[in-house]
């Protein structure tokens, strides 16, 4: 199967802060914290409220551009490290089935980061699990949204034609749903600012390509660069 045949198959599978959070109690008795929704009354607050109140039929790439030139992503940018301690303790989770918690753990990122596609696909596989359909299809929806409004808008096989990404995390979440073990990154300045991914799959190396203007507005938006 080729690259460009894995991603049409993909892309059918569809057609401010982080210490308050909320305790809801479900009808099975398990505790589970609600998504916390920035508060700033901005686009991307807006965007959070009707996601997670499940009106999934938005345009993602409107939606990822306003977490970008929203308050919330440079408060999100100081809890980096809060974002990087929960994932891990999410995969732990996931290994010892301690399902309440994995979902407790994914809306405290998403409550960081809204559109952190991991997070999304985690609750997605999880609420599947628990046989919360209603659930499982939301975060799904949302899931695969973030995931078109990238892949849709290139092949990735050059710098010309890269999938135009806002933050690194998504180039990683691409390169792990195409089964790629990325083996070297670089910059490619041939056809705009791409990051270059040399990557090892099932079927052999090939080289993937991701368009980083964004990335680099986001740096100069937090004071990185």
């Amino acid at each position: 199967m080729t690259i460009r045949r894995k991603m049409k198959g993909l892309a059918k599978a569809v057609s401010p802060y982080f210490a308050v959070f909320v305790l809801a109690h479900s009808a099975g008795a398990e505790n589970h914290f609600v998504v916390v929704v920035p508060r700033y009354h901005d686009k991307y607050s807006a965007f959070v409220t009707g996601l997670e109140a499940g009106q999934t039929s938005f345009n993602y790439t409107e939606f990822r551009e306003s977490f970008l030139e929203s308050e919330e992503f440079k408060a999100a940018s100081k809890q980096i490290p809060d974002l990087s301690t929960l994932r891990k303790e999410m995969y732990d989770l996931m290994r010892k089935s301690k399902y309440a918690e994995i979902i407790d753990i994914t809306k405290k990122m998403l409550s960081i980061d809204y559109s952190d596609m991991e997070a999304h696909k985690i609750l997605h596989r999880t609420y599947k699990i628990l046989g919360d359909m209603p659930n499982s299809k939301k975060y799904h929806d949302i899931e695969f949204g973030l995931l078109n409004s990238i892949i849709r808008k290139g092949d990735g096989k050059t710098c010309q034609t890269a999938w135009p990404v806002i933050q690194i995390n998504e180039e990683y979440f691409i390169l792990e749903m195409l089964g790629a073990k990325l083996q070297k990154q670089s910059i490619d300045n041939t056809g705009g600012a791409c990051d270059k991914m040399e990557v090892q799959t099932d079927q052999g190396k090939t080289i993937y390509y991701f368009e980083i203007n964004k990335v680099f507005k986001g740096y100069s938006k937090q004071g990185s660069h």
